[in-house]
């Protein structure tokens, strides 16, 4: 998506050999043109796999899971937290994931009744590098005995393993913009 790519040059920055920063327009400050532009592109993609739930993980992966959830028709969305709650029910289903970018170790965590058996799930998320987050919510989704119709991410990052297994796995997975390298302090994005 060239309005991305273009966002990720102006605004991003190399932090690191495998960490950019987006927070300027997609996970802290949210450029919402770019995002309902980001969800309809989604929503066009996985339109024909016929969701009926969008998944995400708190915090960064909602505003896109929002903007495709109303593209898609306003379908519900779900997203899995990062800690438990007095209010949270005891009938949940819930899965390790590692943090890339906080470097920690959480469980992602749903309540059962919010993702009926049999739906048609869409997996959502900002980032994808190590595949740890959509893992864990596919492992949610089997737990509810739910359908992961494909996966939608906003910028991953190409030269990490996560995009390799899932597609290893014949995932449906759709990249808005892919990062081929960090070095540098320049960023290269795929064409």
């Amino acid at each position: 998506m060239q309005a991305l790519k273009e966002a990720i040059l102006r605004y991003g920055v190399a932090i690191a050999p495998d960490i950019v920063k987006v927070d300027m327009f997609l996970n802290h400050r949210i450029d919402t043109a770019l995002a309902a532009d980001m969800g309809r592109a989604l929503a066009d993609y996985f339109k024909t796999e016929k969701p009926d739930i969008i998944l995400t993980v708190e915090a960064s992966g909602i505003a896109l899971s929002m903007m495709t959830a109303a593209a898609l028709g306003n379908l519900p969305v779900v997203f899995a937290k990062k800690s438990a709650t007095v209010v949270q029910s005891t009938n949940v289903a819930q899965a390790p994931v590692y943090s890339f970018t906080h470097k920690s170790q959480n469980v992602i965590r749903i309540d059962k009744k919010y993702i009926p058996e049999n739906s048609r799930v869409l997996i959502i998320d900002d980032f994808l590098a190590d595949g740890q987050a959509v893992e864990g919510m596919m492992m949610l989704c089997d737990q509810v005995n739910a359908v992961v119709v494909g996966i939608g991410i906003a910028i991953e990052k190409g030269f990490m393993p996560g995009g390799r297994r899932l597609r290893e796995k014949n995932m449906n997975l759709k990249s808005l913009a892919i990062i081929q390298s960090i070095k540098n302090g320049v960023i290269t994005l795929d064409e």
